[in-house]
């Protein structure tokens, strides 16, 4: 008993040290803010707890039940897999917490004419939200570190598990239906029209590590001759730099329309890494931190692929405006519940919350969808819906004041 005791006293005796900071900066607040912060932090708390229940029941336990049942996924990955997968839906759910809470909180403080007495103290609107903006300022903080550095590792590592429990090959370096192009100066053109053109249109099956399954190549490199590759695989050969395909059929159509067709059983090629590269990126940006993601960006422009960088610089700024909900959510909330005679009851409060981020997700769908197709630009696709939003909850401050 002594001994499993001595570890628990410890940390008792350290216990004092580690929260008296934080203590101590509690004190330093203004009585007002400590009572609100009071009133908000347990709504904000069973907020967070209501929706990750509800999105992990729909979004991941229920495929994990029907795993456990079909496919015999043991129970103790399904376990492992359920709990990495926390972390992305706590991503999702703090911001719609920062609203119900914030709502909450305050329409009961103005059903108990608590606001009011603070009104007649000469207490503004704007102060009295203050306390729910700051919240909201670090649970955007939060959501930011939660969203950039934890949630692409779990996610990751969940899918991991769960394809390799369930038989299926997986790394860390697969990708399926991969396209790659390539420009570069065509041989053959005189020096003044050497400009950068396309070169080479590559498709790949399958890409694994060094490996390709399934390929076809074209090759335009050379003036008024098309050059097809078609193989099984090709292997990356590190020492000298090309790639080897195997077992393949090889078609040259020359300007004057003759066409020459060549069976090999081996073929080196000099199509350098790009495809690997390509084929490493993930599929889904919510798998990738900022820094990550920028390097994507970058290779497929490298690779000409112009559509899937746009994508991606659209991504890149959604990882800053996702946690920026949190506080256009913090505002909108808490001004809405501090209006004088408000009542909003528990079940009210989520049902208002919910319908606020349908509008306010609807919105941010249709901006993201119009920056990936090109008709506004990825800065104002992600950000028109949070400088709406953020203008909506300053009319609704003044109405409220």
């Amino acid at each position: 008993m002594s001994y499993f005791n001595k570890p628990i006293s410890r940390i008792n005796n350290y216990w004092p040290y580690l929260i008296k900071p934080f203590v101590k900066q509690w004190r330093k607040l203004p009585l007002l803010d400590r009572w609100l912060l009071g009133e908000l932090i347990p709504p904000l708390l069973f907020a967070i707890s209501a929706f990750t229940v509800v999105s992990l029941s729909v979004g991941v336990m229920f495929d994990l039940v029907r795993q456990i049942v079909e496919s015999g996924l043991p129970f103790n990955i399904a376990i492992q897999v359920f709990l990495l997968r926390i972390p992305g839906f706590l991503v999702l759910s703090f911001p719609m917490a920062m609203l119900m809470a914030t709502l909450l909180a305050y329409s009961r403080l103005s059903s108990n004419s608590e606001l009011k007495a603070l009104r007649s103290l000469g207490v503004s609107t704007k102060r009295m939200i203050a306390p729910a903006m700051a919240l909201a300022l670090l649970i955007t903080s939060i959501t930011f570190i939660f969203n950039n550095s934890i949630v692409p590792i779990s996610n990751r590592n969940s899918e991991y598990i769960l394809q390799n429990s369930l038989g299926k090959a997986i790394s860390n370096q697969i990708g399926e239906d991969i396209i790659f192009s390539r420009k570069g100066r065509i041989d053959g053109l005189k020096d003044e029209k050497k400009r950068k053109s396309l070169t080479h249109l590559f498709y790949a099956g399958k890409i694994d590590k060094n490996k390709i399954s399934k390929l076809t190549l074209l090759d335009f490199s050379k003036k008024g001759y098309t050059q097809m590759i078609v193989a099984n695989k090709a292997l990356w050969n590190e020492s000298k730099g090309i790639w080897d395909f195997i077992d393949g059929m090889m078609l040259t159509l020359s300007p004057t329309g003759n066409t020459t067709t060549t069976k090999f059983q081996s073929y080196s090629y000099p199509l350098g890494t790009g495809p690997i590269k390509i084929g490493s990126i993930p599929k889904d940006a919510n798998d990738m931190t900022v820094s990550e993601a920028l390097k994507a960006e970058q290779l497929y422009l490298k690779s000409g692929n112009i559509k899937e960088a746009r994508r991606m610089r659209v991504r890149i700024q959604e990882k800053f405006t996702l946690p920026m909900a949190c506080i256009v959510f913090g505002l909108i909330g808490s001004t809405l519940g501090a209006k004088p005679s408000t009542t909003t009851s528990r079940s009210q409060g989520f049902g208002v919350s919910v319908f606020l981020i349908l509008i306010y997700y609807v919105l941010s769908f249709s901006f993201s969808s119009l920056g990936v197709s090109g008709a506004l630009t990825p800065f104002f696709a992600a950000w028109t819906p949070v400088f709406l939003s953020l203008a909506g909850g300053a009319f609704l401050l003044k109405k409220a004041s």
